[in-house]
C-alpha cells in the first residue's frame, strides 16, 4: 500500500475499533427496555431508515447478481449477529462479548483457508490454537455467573464471529468491485424492509414505547449504535477490506476488548483480572494469525 493508504487504513482501524468497543454496552442499554428480538430489529430498522437517501440513488444500479451476494452479505454479517449479540448479553457482560468478538480474524483465516484458497505458514495455524485455547479458558474463568449459562450465552457471540468472518471474506472475495456505501446501504435494505414490518406486527414495541419507564433514552441508544455503529461505520470498514485485505480489517477487533471492558466497568461490571492472561492468549493467536499473511482471492 502507498503510505496515504497506510495512513488511512490505520486511522480507520483505530476509529472503529473505538466505535465498536462502544457498541456492547449500547446493546446492554437497549436491553434495560426491548427484547433481543426487538433490539435486532430496531438496530436493522433504524440503520435502513437512515441510509434511505444512499438507497434512492444506488439500488437501481445494482445488478442482479451483486444484488443476491449483498443481499446474503447483508443477512449474514449484519441481521443474524444483530441478533446473536443482543441475546447473548441477557447473560453475558458486555465486557466478555466484547473480548469474544476478538475470535473474528481467527475465524476469517480457518474459513480462508477452507473456502476462500489463502495460503499459510505454521505461525498462522500456532494462532489458531493459541486463540482458541485463550477463549476457551475466558468461558471458563472469565465471569463469576453459572458456568453452564455463561458458556451457552457466549457461544451465541462466537456463532456471530464466525459470520462476521465470513462476511469479511465474501466482502473481499465477490464485492469488492461494489463500492462500500452501496454494499452497506442496498444491504441494508433488502434486509430492513422486513424488519420493519416484523417489529411492528410480530412484537409489542409499540407497547413498550408507550408504557415503559426510560424506553425513549434506550431507544437513543440504539440508535447511536445503528446510525454509528452500524450503518456508517460498515461503510468504513467495507471500504478498509476493499484498500487492505480481510485479515487487515477483521483485526480491528485488536483493540475492540479494550473498549469493552473499560465500558463494562464504568457500568459496573466486575471484571475478573485473571482473564487478562486468557485475553493475552486470544490477541497474541490473532496476531500469529494475522501476521504476514497473504491470500489469494479467487
Amino acid at each position: 500500500m502507498k503510505k496515504s493508504k497506510t495512513f488511512i487504513a490505520w486511522f480507520i482501524l483505530l476509529t472503529l475499533a473505538i466505535i465498536w468497543g462502544s457498541s456492547f454496552i449500547l446493546i446492554k442499554r437497549g436491553l434495560d427496555v426491548y427484547t433481543p428480538v426487538q433490539v435486532g430489529l430496531l438496530r436493522i430498522s433504524i440503520a435502513c431508515i437512515f441510509l434511505i437517501p444512499f438507497i434512492i440513488f444506488r439500488l437501481s444500479k445494482i445488478k442482479w447478481s451483486k444484488a443476491k451476494l449483498i443481499a446474503l452479505s447483508a443477512v449474514v454479517g449484519n441481521g443474524i449477529p444483530a441478533y446473536l449479540f443482543a441475546k447473548a448479553e441477557t447473560v453475558i457482560d458486555s465486557s466478555l462479548a466484547g473480548i469474544l468478538n476478538a475470535l473474528s480474524p481467527l475465524f476469517t483465516l480457518i474459513l480462508g483457508i477452507m473456502f476462500f484458497k489463502y495460503h499459510t505458514k505454521w505461525y498462522n495455524i500456532l494462532g489458531v490454537f493459541v486463540g482458541l485455547i485463550g477463549a476457551t479458558g475466558l468461558l471458563y474463568f472469565g465471569s463469576e455467573k453459572d458456568f453452564y449459562n455463561n458458556i451457552q450465552f457466549s457461544f451465541l457471540v462466537i456463532i456471530a464471529t464466525i459470520l462476521y468472518a465470513l462476511n469479511a471474506n465474501m466482502i473481499k472475495s465477490w464485492l469488492s468491485d461494489v463500492d462500500p456505501i452501496s454494499v452497506t446501504s442496498v444491504g441494508y435494505f433488502i434486509i430492513g424492509v422486513p424488519a420493519i414490518i416484523m417489529l411492528f406486527t410480530f412484537t409489542d414495541f409499540t407497547g413498550r414505547i408507550l408504557t415503559h419507564d426510560g424506553a425513549l433514552i434506550s431507544l437513543g441508544y440504539i440508535c447511536i449504535l445503528a446510525i454509528i455503529g452500524s450503518a456508517l461505520s460498515l461503510i468504513a470498514y467495507y471500504y478498509l477490506i476493499g484498500i487492505t485485505d480481510a485479515m487487515f480489517g477483521a483485526s480491528v477487533t485488536y483493540i475492540i476488548p479494550v473498549g469493552a471492558i473499560i465500558w463494562g466497568i464504568f457500568d459496573g461490571e466486575k471484571i475478573n483480572w485473571s482473564v487478562i492472561i486468557w485475553i493475552a492468549l486470544i490477541l497474541g493467536g490473532v496476531y500469529l494469525v494475522s501476521r504476514n499473511n497473504k491470500e489469494k482471492i479467487i
